[in-house]
């Protein structure tokens, strides 16, 4: 995570109150045990993507509560992802949203708007559509934040292929715009 975003977001008293019953739990920090984007933990993106969350609903006078809260939770699977899973049916994508808030309900008294951002946080991936703004915007920040996560790590990897490399030197000599 990046270090100016971090002291960001812990400098922010309202925002850490809000979701400090949750940062604190022991099952929570597991999140730090499994890898989302790359290199950005579970945990890292959530309170990311919580914060994101925070913010714009709170500039636009929504819940931002809720918004900060299902943000922090929307991805509480505990799982690699990357890895079948033998008691996980369906894929990842469709099926994470509802483990992360039955995972949520377990430890935390979430209210109705907040279990639904959860569960459709992966729309339109998942056919249901938030039944919140809040909801709606959970969905474009994590996509945002999963974006920033990997496009660095992308990008590196993309140019240090040589055919990408010959391909590029071969196109620039010909003058085309890419």
């Amino acid at each position: 995570m990046n270090t100016y975003i971090k002291k960001l977001i812990d400098d922010d008293s309202d925002f850490q109150e809000i979701i400090r019953d949750i940062i604190s739990n022991k099952t929570v920090q597991k999140m730090k045990n499994f890898m989302q984007h790359y290199d950005t933990t579970c945990f890292d993106h959530c309170y990311v993507v919580s914060y994101y969350c925070y913010l714009i609903c709170k500039r636009l006078n929504l819940d931002y509560k809720s918004a900060a809260r299902a943000g922090m939770l929307h991805d509480f699977f505990l799982y690699d992802w990357r890895k079948k899973q033998p008691d996980r049916k369906g894929l990842h994508a469709f099926t994470h949203g509802k483990i992360a808030c039955e995972n949520a309900c377990k430890l935390f008294n979430l209210n109705d708007k907040e279990k639904d951002m959860i569960i459709k946080h992966m729309w339109p991936v998942t056919v249901a559509l938030p039944n919140s703004l809040e909801g709606l915007i959970l969905t474009f920040v994590d996509k945002y934040c999963a974006i920033s996560e990997s496009i660095d790590i992308l990008k590196t990897d993309l140019f240090s292929r040589k055919s990408f490399r010959h391909a590029y030197l071969v196109l620039s000599l010909l003058n085309v715009n890419i």
